[in-house]
C-alpha cells in the first residue's frame, strides 16, 4: 500500500473512495491527473478487474504515460486491460464494432477538419448559394454545434429558433447544407470528428442491448478534464453509468477552453 503514501491527504481520500458518484474539483497543478492515475491502480489492486474500468482523458498522450504509470504503481501488464483514451478514440472503436447497427461500414472513413470543410464548399458551391454568407469555417461550426446537442439535420430544419437565428445572419440554406452534407458522409461512409460522438449516442439510444453490453463492461468509469466535456459527451456517460453508478469526474471549472466547442460544465 506504499503507492498511497506518495498521496496529500485531499488526494489519498479521492482514491480511496472507489465506488459511487465522486467529483474532484480542484485547481491547476493540485495533481488532478495524479489522482485518477492512482485511483484507477488503487481500483485493480482492491481486485477490481481492468477489463470493466474506463477512463477518459483529455489526449491519447495523457492515457499512454497514465497506462505506464498505472504498471509502474502496480506492476505487471493489467493496466494495459483498462479502456483509456479521449472520448473520440475510445467511442470510435466502439462504433467500429457496431457500424453495421448504424448502416455503415467497419472500415468507415473519419473526416478531419479539412476533409470536412472540402465536402461543404463542394456542397456550397453546388446549391449556388454565396461563399461569402457561407463560409466553409462558420458552416462547419455551426454543424459541430448542432451536433454537440444532438441535433440531427432533420430536428434543425424544424426548429423556428434555429431557423430564425439563421435568417438573422442572411444564411437562411443551412438547414439545407446541413442535410445535404450528412447525407453525403452517409454514402461515402464516412463520419466527421463530431459524429463519433453524435453516432455514439443514437447507437446507446436505439439499440438498448448495446447499451446494456457496455454498462455491464464499463462498470467504473472515470473523467478526467470534465470541464471540457459537452452535452452529447456528458449524455453518453451519464448512460453509461446508469447502472453501476459507479463514476468520478476531475476537473476545475476555472479551466474551461472549450466553451467555444460547446463545453458545458
Amino acid at each position: 500500500m506504499s503507492y498511497l503514501e506518495e498521496l496529500n491527504d485531499s488526494q489519498r481520500v479521492a482514491v480511496e473512495n472507489i465506488h459511487g458518484a465522486t467529483m474532484v474539483i480542484a485547481g491547476a497543478g493540485s495533481g488532478k491527473t495524479r489522482v485518477l492515475t492512482y485511483r484507477i491502480a488503487h481500483m485493480i489492486d482492491q481486485g477490481i478487474d481492468p477489463f470493466n474500468i474506463m477512463a477518459l482523458t483529455f489526449t491519447n498522450k495523457a492515457a499512454k504515460e497514465m497506462t505506464e504509470r498505472i504498471s509502474q504503481i502496480i506492476g505487471g501488464g493489467e493496466a494495459k486491460n483498462v479502456t483509456m483514451g479521449t472520448f473520440h478514440s475510445v467511442f470510435s472503436r466502439i462504433l467500429r464494432y457496431n457500424a453495421d447497427r448504424l448502416g455503415y461500414p467497419t472500415n468507415f472513413t473519419i473526416y478531419d477538419t479539412q476533409d470536412s470543410k472540402s465536402l461543404l464548399k463542394e456542397i456550397i458551391k453546388g446549391l449556388n448559394l454565396d461563399e461569402k454568407l457561407y463560409k466553409t469555417g462558420n458552416v462547419l461550426g455551426r454543424i459541430s454545434s448542432a451536433k454537440n446537442s444532438l441535433i440531427s439535420a432533420e430536428a434543425y430544419a424544424q426548429n423556428s429558433e434555429i431557423m430564425r437565428e439563421d435568417a438573422q445572419t442572411k444564411r437562411p440554406e443551412l438547414h439545407r447544407i446541413y442535410q445535404t452534407y450528412v447525407t453525403r458522409c452517409y454514402k461515402a461512409g464516412a463520419m466527421d470528428f463530431d459524429d463519433l460522438l453524435y453516432q455514439t449516442n443514437v447507437l446507446l439510444r436505439d439499440f438498448p442491448d448495446v447499451l446494456h453490453y457496455y454498462q455491464q463492461k464499463f462498470k467504473f468509469i472515470l473523467v478526467d478534464e470534465y470541464q471540457d466535456t459537452n452535452y452529447a459527451q456528458y449524455l453518453i456517460v451519464k448512460k453509461l453509468a446508469a447502472i453501476n453508478e459507479n463514476i468520478c469526474v476531475v476537473g476545475d471549472d476555472a479551466q474551461s477552453i472549450y466553451s467555444f466547442r460547446g463545453a458545458d460544465i
